[in-house]
């Protein structure tokens, strides 16, 4: 059986791995469509931090991924016909877009299965950039006690004399 899901997979966490990992309990190949970002911006307001090719390369890097694609185009029915996908495993959120009806359909009239799983709200890239960028802007005190400021890659730091 070959599962199929799909995702953005920016700051690639646990939540991410307890869903391939789950992926790979259903069949013995897993195929992953990851979203350019320009598919990204159409239901994303950010763009995602990590570029699409190396997003790609850490899911080819995992074991229990054999297939990574990246998909430039919001729609699924494409992904689901190339690696001709036994079963499509959507996320909670999926809804009732034109997309992801058209997939639906196309995956019934094939006699595959669509599986709907939840997610860890303990684990989103979103709440990880969120986390990310308030720590940025932080003042926290050293091992000496004095205050130290947090600074950005893009701010000029001084040269010690």
């Amino acid at each position: 059986m070959i599962v199929y899901t799909v995702g953005t997979f920016d700051l690639l966490h646990v939540g991410h791995l307890a869903l391939l990992t789950y992926c790979r309990t259903l069949g013995n190949v897993v195929a992953v469509g990851v979203a350019s970002d320009a598919v990204v911006n159409l239901y994303k307001p950010n763009v995602p931090v990590i570029p699409l090719d190396q997003r790609m390369e850490m899911l080819k890097s995992l074991r229990c991924v054999d297939i990574v694609r990246p998909y430039h185009a919001l729609e699924y029915v494409s992904g689901c016909r190339a690696v001709k996908a036994d079963i499509f495993v959507i996320g909670e959120d999926w809804g009732r877009k034109p997309q992801n009806l058209d997939v639906e359909s196309y995956l019934a009239a094939e006699g595959k299965q669509v599986i709907q799983v939840r997610y860890n709200p303990r684990n989103s890239s979103t709440q990880i950039k969120r986390t990310a960028i308030a720590q940025s802007h932080e003042v926290k005190p050293n091992r000496d006690g004095r205050q130290l400021r947090s600074v950005s890659t893009t701010e000029a730091l001084p040269l010690s004399a």
